[in-house]
């Protein structure tokens, strides 16, 4: 056997199709589309479940259930968070977001129990997790649950 022998294996090697260069590549003219019609055009193709203008099966079938509004204008807080804050006594979402703890505005503000309390805390927000609320009355801080 010769290295000038050698050759890659039946189906190895692929030739890429040159198409829209004449007659003589083969693939000229229509390049491969065919003639005329929807896929022939430029910018071919369809969207997914479009069925060729009859009505799409999945404006066929009927609605069912509702689609809540996620509320936007929410943040979630843990403990952790609340480390920088030793000084103040007293927190509130006003003081948080005067601190840049809180960077939106928010009308719904939830206390997680992620972290340590170290000192007691006096904490102001419309809900706390269950850990939240056992750890800042171990430190012996108290929630308040703003209506």
């Amino acid at each position: 056997m010769k290295i000038q022998d050698l050759k890659p294996a039946i189906g190895a090697r692929k030739k890429r199709k040159i198409v829209g260069r004449g007659p003589g590549s083969g693939h000229g003219k229509t390049s491969t589309r065919g003639h005329k019609g929807q896929m022939s055009r430029t910018g071919k193709g369809v969207t997914p479940g479009f069925e060729g203008g009859q009505m799409p099966l999945i404006r066929k079938m009927p609605k069912r259930g509702f689609n809540t509004v996620p509320r936007k204008d929410k943040a979630v807080i843990n403990l952790d968070r609340l480390a920088g804050l030793e000084k103040e006594t007293a927190i509130t979402p006003e003081l948080l977001k005067k601190k840049g703890v809180i960077k939106k505005r928010v009308n719904f503000l939830k206390v997680m129990g992620n972290g340590e309390v170290k000192i007691p805390f006096n904490i102001s927000a419309h809900a706390f997790s269950k850990t939240a609320i056992e750890k800042i009355k171990n430190a012996g801080g108290k929630c308040e649950v703003i209506k």
